[in-house]
């Protein structure tokens, strides 16, 4: 017994494009162009399934793009304006119209981009519409969940091909709700739901000007990253164009999120339920034709099972059905585009070229069109392309590993850190290796599960930033007490100042040495440079650290891991054990203080420097996950987990307490920590060591280099072993250059800019805008009782 041929009919999508002379213009403040006159360039979107025409669609110009970009300027006030409430109602409107129109946009969405009917219908279409459902529900809540955020303005948004519509659903829905108006990108290959969306757009009641939707090549993408009007950009896309953006938007103050590349593993325990992880994979892997960022393409198997479950995996690869994606009984569609076909092909030869074994199930695929067969690897080192290339289409890697020790460094050993699977009858396994898995989201005993309430989002070269869920949201918001920063840092205002006194206990001269791994060290190019106070007299020297010593200082935090593994508790017992041994030396403190800067309440920085150890101490255990309960069996648990190694370079005003106010939210969370101090009044940090070496903080957990911020930082945002790097210096050239360079490894940054910020205002140095700085979601999907 075998399926028969189950077509869907194509009528109405026909029907559609014809209404239009299979021509389109682009959605701009509410209205379309004319695509019609021969003036107006345009470019072709077919088929993948037989490489036929469907219709033309216009190439936006640089020009097209202002147009869309002031129309979205003029409308966002308005937008805001009209309420959470109101806003909900439109989004309501378009989650009802999506599921009214959802088999025309199944249909449509499959032609366009080949992938299966059942696909499209359903779970793109189905999720698209949870997404603006949920949105709405943000919109309504927004005064009172969001009541210290604004919307960020204006968002250019540009997608990939592999999901159309649902990746407009995921940007456009949270952007909508939180007030912003959009410039939306679809992709070249894959344009027309995103046009038929504007049409919904129109009969929901969405403003004009709020949805600018502009289409065409990379060119458009190019001009939405650089416009000036342009106040946050969410891009979903390849690693490569990620960084090519993060370097076109350093020091401009742009919010961007990126949603890039993967190589997610697929882990199977050998107490697994061996043919349910089978099917696991299959919608892992081969779902979409593989070309889904998060796709299962790399499964480590244990090696007791490994050869049985390769046979399992072989037997059914044999049965799915490769074909005609409009064939409701068909397993596996078309690729979006014979460049793609001809990239997967070129990747597995060389793969065939390099010893692999290549095995594909007995099968044809249709003559016409862009096709090819599910196919398993096995025999690739860990290092082959294949193994570390994303491939994106139907081929899986497979390997074996020996203990669970093993299954999560093999899963860990790759630039990406998107999404894993884990598969074991035993929930204290599972729950033991996820959190060990750098990746965003981790599905347990499950595969390829979405909602709207829960982040989703990667880690390393997979980019940064979450879609859906609360942090989804916040994507898309702007806290308040960034608006009430001083347009340059803060000067203390200084008092009378005196020579140090022959009974001080600074009149000594000596050399502040670097504090790395728990010890104070030398500088590597045995340098210093002196330190002098407000009135030009001499303190101190401090060493001037350089690129070795960061290396020391980024290895000794790498070696500090277990500060991550301690409980929250014992992070806050640690962070209030320095507060306390600070306040007792206070005025020792307060006076190296006035000594460097001459402010007139050095006290006050102190005692308020004491009190901000102690409102992250009470952080330290406050900051929990979230549990989640998707449309799905099971629980989704949202972890907050630290960021890993984290640079800072600290600002030079208020020396003690600005450095507390990065520092220790840093710490608080698990992170490690390699601080760069004031530039200009490093001694109140420098002074910390014995505070620290009194207070229980692990060596390595804080390593303070002291020397320049533009050389330190430099060197911090070009490390690969560094996960983040904070700049709150004020200087705009050095904070774009720490943007600029992290986009090689794709760290996560938070610079200040050329602004300053109130270090005494527990609004701007504080709050949960700096906890999410400090820390990034996983979530880990648990499906009970199946």
């Amino acid at each position: 017994m075998d399926y028969g041929p189950a077509p869907e009919s194509t009528k109405e999508a026909q029907a559609w494009l014809d209404a239009h002379g299979r021509r389109f213009g682009l959605f701009v403040d509410g209205t379309w162009t004319d695509a019609e006159g021969d003036d107006t360039a345009t470019f072709g979107s077919f088929n993948p399934a037989d490489g036929s025409e469907l219709a033309q669609v216009t190439q936006a110009s640089q020009a097209d793009v202002d147009r869309a970009v002031d129309a979205a300027r003029r409308a966002q006030p308005g937008w805001v304006a009209l309420g959470g409430h109101g806003r909900a109602k439109v989004l309501y409107s378009l989650a009802r119209l999506l599921q009214k129109h959802a088999r025309l946009f199944a249909v449509l969405e499959t032609l366009d981009n080949g992938k299966t009917i059942r696909e499209t219908r359903d779970a793109d279409l189905p999720l698209a519409a949870r997404h603006f459902y949920h949105h709405a529900g943000w919109a309504q809540l927004q005064s009172e969940e969001f009541a210290d955020y604004r919307a960020v303005g204006v968002v250019g948004q540009i997608v990939p091909w592999n999901f159309p519509l649902l990746m407009l659903a995921w940007k456009i829905a949270p952007a909508l709700a939180a007030g912003n108006t959009i410039v939306f990108k679809p992709a070249e290959y894959t344009s027309l739901t995103a046009l038929l969306f504007a049409e919904i757009c129109q009969q929901a009641g969405v403003p004009a000007g709020v949805v600018n939707i502009v289409t065409g090549d990379g060119r458009v993408g190019e001009a939405i990253v650089n416009h000036p009007g342009i106040d946050k950009l969410a891009f979903t896309g390849s690693t490569e164009v990620g960084r090519i953006i993060r370097k076109a938007t350093a020091g401009t103050g742009k919010k961007l999120s990126l949603e890039l590349g993967g190589k997610s593993p697929f882990i199977v325990f050998d107490d697994a339920d061996l043919d349910a992880a089978v099917e696991g994979l299959v919608d892992s892997i081969w779902f979409n034709q593989g070309q889904v960022c998060c796709a299962g393409s790399r499964l480590l198997v244990q090696e007791s099972v490994y050869p049985r479950f390769i046979e399992k995996v072989k037997a059914r690869m044999q049965n799915l059905r490769v074909g005609s994606p409009l064939d409701k009984s068909n397993d596996i569609g078309a690729l979006v585009d014979p460049v793609q076909q001809q990239r997967i092909h070129g990747l597995v030869e060389a793969a065939r070229a390099e010893g692999c074994e290549i095995w594909q199930p007995q099968g044809e695929t249709p003559v016409a069109g862009s096709w090819y067969l599910p196919t398993l690897i096995t025999g690739a080192s860990t290092s082959a392309t294949v193994s570390q290339t994303e491939i994106f289409g139907p081929v899986l890697v497979a390997s074996s590993f020996r203990t669970p020790g093993e299954a999560v460094q093999l899963a860990n050993n790759t630039v990406y850190g998107l999404a894993a699977c884990v598969w074991s009858e035993s929930i204290s396994l599972a729950l033991d290796v996820a959190p060990q898995i750098k990746a965003g989201v981790v599905w347990i005993n499950t595969a390829n599960q979405f909602d709207a309430a829960c982040g989703f989002g990667g880690y390393k070269e997979s980019g940064f930033g979450r879609e859906g869920g609360k942090e989804g949201m916040t994507e898309y918001l702007v806290p308040l007490a960034e608006d009430a920063r001083p347009a340059a840092p803060v000067v203390a205002e200084k008092g009378k100042v005196k020579l140090a006194s022959g009974d001080s206990p600074f009149t000594i001269d000596r050399t502040a040495k670097l504090y790395i791994g728990g010890k104070q060290a030398r500088p590597d190019g045995a340098y210093s440079r002196a330190i002098h106070g407000a009135g030009g007299e001499f303190l101190a020297d401090v060493g001037e650290g350089n690129r070795k010593d960061i290396r020391n200082a980024v290895e000794a935090a790498h070696k500090a891991s277990g500060w991550a593994k301690a409980t929250a508790h014992n992070r806050a017992q640690v962070l209030y054990y320095i507060a306390e041994n600070l306040a007792i030396r206070a005025d020792e403190f307060a006076a190296r203080i006035f000594a460097q800067t001459g402010a007139k309440d050095a006290e006050g920085e102190v005692k308020a420097s004491v009190e901000r150890l102690f409102y992250w101490a009470a952080w330290a255990d406050k900051y929990d996950g979230l549990a989640h309960q998707p449309p799905m069996h099971g629980i989704t648990v949202a972890l907050n987990e630290p960021v890993g190694v984290i640079g800072i370079v600290c600002p030079n005003e208020n020396p003690l307490l600005g450095f507390i106010s990065l520092v220790a939210p840093a710490l608080a969370l698990g992170n490690r920590v390699v601080a760069v101090p004031s530039e200009a009044h490093p001694l109140s940090s420098t002074d910390l060591y014995q505070v620290l070496d009194t207070s229980d903080l692990p060596g390595g957990a804080l390593n303070i280099v002291t020397g320049s911020h533009d050389e330190l930082a430099r060197t911090l945002a070009s490390h690969f072993d560094v996960d983040a790097v904070w700049r709150h210096d004020g200087s705009a050239e050095g904070c774009a250059e720490v943007e600029r360079l992290s986009a090689e490894s794709l760290k996560r940054t938070w610079t200040g800019g050329a602004k300053g910020r109130d270090w005494f205002d527990a609004k701007q140095a504080g709050g949960r805008a700096v906890l999410q700085h400090a820390s990034q979601v996983k979530n880990v999907w648990i499906p009970y009782g199946v």
